[in-house]
């Protein structure tokens, strides 16, 4: 019996099984988030794209974020062993670890990131400087950057809300590195969405997935050795 086990685990270990392992998660991933995000991807395929429409373009991104949760969950737990792959079981069992908490982080930085892209596209009817869109846009990137450590650390680990939003704010200056990686993906993100259509970024959304969590591998690793035990 031992023999057959190793057998097992010599064929799923090799670089080729692990490229396929990967491929096939990734899949899975990517048909999942499209699942549980569908509602929203159809009412906003349907919206036109004017400034009028953000807040309906927020309401329709909700159910994002408890999609993204799961799809860190499933990337970082998921083994890259042909012979042990559930991906859509580890997605669903994340998916509802973390429901509520992945809402209770993302909706308030739906909220913050709609006023200050309002107040952006308002500009010149407040009668504002256009060198206020500066600041307002630094502070958009770095909410973003924190909300997005924030759901990482909520999807892989149990801490209390609060506890997450302050070392999701601590981990953007701790690792500089990682914060940097995480910024350039969501700005080419946020150019390819401009540049093309939401329909591509959506069609590379688990392979964005798993190079934000290949960003935010440092603070993972940090967490884990100082504030777990």
């Amino acid at each position: 019996m031992s023999d057959v086990v190793r057998a097992r685990r010599q064929f799923g270990d090799g670089p080729l099984s692990r490229a396929a392992a990967l491929i096939y998660i990734l899949l899975v991933v990517e048909l999942l988030l499209l699942v549980t995000t569908a509602p929203g991807l159809v009412a906003l395929a349907l919206l036109d794209r004017d400034v009028s429409n953000l807040p309906l373009v927020a309401a329709c991104a909700v159910p994002l974020g408890p999609a993204l949760s799961a799809a860190f969950y499933t990337l970082h737990h998921q083994r890259l062993d042909l012979t042990d792959l559930r991906p859509a079981r580890v997605f669903w069992r994340g998916y509802r670890t973390n429901l509520r908490d992945a809402l209770l982080i993302w909706v308030p930085l739906l909220l913050w990131l709609t006023v200050i892209a309002v107040n952006l596209a308002h500009l010149s009817a407040a009668a504002l400087p256009r060198w206020w869109a500066v600041p307002l846009v630094l502070v958009g990137a770095g909410a973003a950057l924190v909300g997005l450590n924030a759901l990482v650390i909520t999807s892989l680990f149990a801490f209390r809300v609060r506890d997450v939003i302050r070392l999701a704010r601590f981990f953007v200056l701790r690792t500089p590195v990682g914060t940097l990686g995480v910024a350039g993906l969501l700005a080419a993100a946020a150019a390819l969405v401009l540049v093309t259509s939401e329909a591509l970024l959506v069609a590379l959304g688990a392979v964005l997935v798993l190079a934000l969590l290949r960003g935010s591998d440092p603070m993972i690793a940090m967490i884990r050795n100082e504030f777990t035990a």
